[in-house]
């Protein structure tokens, strides 16, 4: 049939079609073909006993104000302290650089060479550009497996925290809610005592480990 046709058919009888929208992930996906995907290095060894050695990074959803925000973050296996984040209102791939620009204005350490850092298998991680970052840094990669959040579950218990303690779905603009994320992480690394931690702070607990590595 041909279209115009049916334009005057759908004008006659107010018919509207219905445009499904692209898939973001799928749009960025199709820029470019170097994707890459890691081994899993880590494969579930979250008994970590050394800090500044294996971290895990992930990106979640905050829904507020009818709106939408993502939060990134990195983390620390040993101590559970969260030691680079970035808050971004789209999930273009600056928010995991940024990201990674904090943990490194986070970490006063010489060097990030040789550590550890898992993640899952989204286009954020497989990416040229984060791949390159890291490597520059001398960071080795880790990878999930493809549909095992559980490989990455030191990442996910982190968010499941942040979204039962964080009133976070009430922040009525964007400023608000990344005043109350930094104030919750500050909190959480700082203040909020872990039993698996001998009942220490993720500081604490990595001077602890510092301390008695020496």
């Amino acid at each position: 049939m041909n279209h115009k046709k049916i334009v005057r058919i759908k004008n006659k009888y107010n018919l509207i079609t219905k445009v499904r929208r692209r898939n973001p992930y799928k749009v960025i996906m199709k820029k470019t073909k170097e994707h890459r995907t890691f081994k899993n290095i880590l494969n579930r060894n979250f008994n970590q006993n050394n800090p500044r050695k294996v971290f895990c990074t992930d990106i979640t959803y905050l829904p507020f104000n009818s709106r939408m925000a993502y939060l990134s973050a990195v983390k620390d296996i040993a101590t559970r302290e969260i030691v680079g984040w970035n808050l971004s209102p789209h999930l273009q791939m600056d928010i995991v650089l940024g990201t990674i620009k904090s943990m490194e204005d986070n970490l006063t350490i010489s060097s990030f060479k040789d550590i550890l850092i898992h993640s899952d298998q989204g286009f954020h991680y497989t990416s040229p550009d984060y791949a390159s970052r890291v490597k520059q840094l001398g960071l080795r990669q880790s990878m999930s497996r493809k549909g095992n959040c559980i490989d990455n579950s030191p990442m996910e218990s982190f968010f499941g925290h942040f979204k039962d303690e964080v009133d976070y779905k009430n922040c009525k603009t964007f400023e608000e809610l990344r005043a109350l994320t930094l104030e919750y992480i500050n909190y959480y690394n700082e203040e909020r005592c872990q039993w698996d931690l001998r009942k220490m702070t993720p500081a604490q607990y990595r001077n602890h480990l510092l301390l008695i590595g020496n």
